[in-house]
């Protein structure tokens, strides 16, 4: 079945594109919010939160919690189908992102904070991890795309440790969305940048 591979790369380059529309995700949520939400200073899980009060409520947390879920399995499922041209390493530390990023929608903040932070970390380390190796492994056939990947896994490493580091403080927000938002972008520019194996001829 000589096209099967050349299938599930084109299907799992759309889906990993399509995944920066998740901050369509956050943003939808945030401004259904009552009480005040701030992308700088308050966390993306505070959208997930079920419970409501007086100070602070997020109406849309299911829009939040389904897009960790839902989006999540798209990067695990879209770097399975990638599997060939990610290489065996990257594939698994995507595979553990989205897991996370799955697991992490399953247990909002308020509900049970150990929980949610045990299912969220795995994702702010396997992610930087999986585009420095990325990285690594295209640094010959495209050295320019090699070098982006490179520093967008340095910069959201950074970004990772300094919000672990800053927790609620007056950036954190800012801080985490560093760390998520460019692997984002990062991935679908691999997605892109591959779309000559996608039904293309090879030489």
């Amino acid at each position: 079945m000589p096209d099967t591979p050349t299938r599930a790369v084109r299907l799992g380059a759309l889906v990993l594109a399509l995944r920066p529309t998740y901050i369509a995700a956050e943003v939808v949520t945030a401004a259904a919010t009552t009480g005040g939400y701030s992308f700088v200073a308050d966390s993306v899980s505070r959208l997930g939160e079920v419970g409501c009060s007086a100070a602070y409520c997020s109406p849309r947390h299911e829009v939040m919690n389904g897009a960790f879920i839902g989006y999540g399995l798209a990067l695990a499922g879209g770097a399975l189908l990638m599997a060939r041209p990610l290489g065996p390493w990257v594939t698994a530390l995507l595979v553990v992102s989205g897991l996370s990023s799955y697991a992490t929608g399953l247990a909002p903040l308020d509900q049970d904070a150990t929980l949610h932070a045990l299912a969220a970390t795995p994702l702010f380390v396997a992610q930087p991890l999986a585009l420095l190796v990325l990285g690594h492994r295209v640094r010959r056939d495209r050295p320019r795309l090699s070098r982006v990947l490179t520093a967008t896994g340095v910069l959201t490493a950074g970004a990772a440790l300094g919000f672990v580091l800053a927790g609620d403080g007056a950036a954190g927000g800012a801080l985490e969305r560093l760390a998520l938002w460019p692997v984002l972008f990062g991935l679908a520019a691999f997605s892109w940048s591959h779309r000559p194996d996608m039904g293309r001829p090879r030489p």
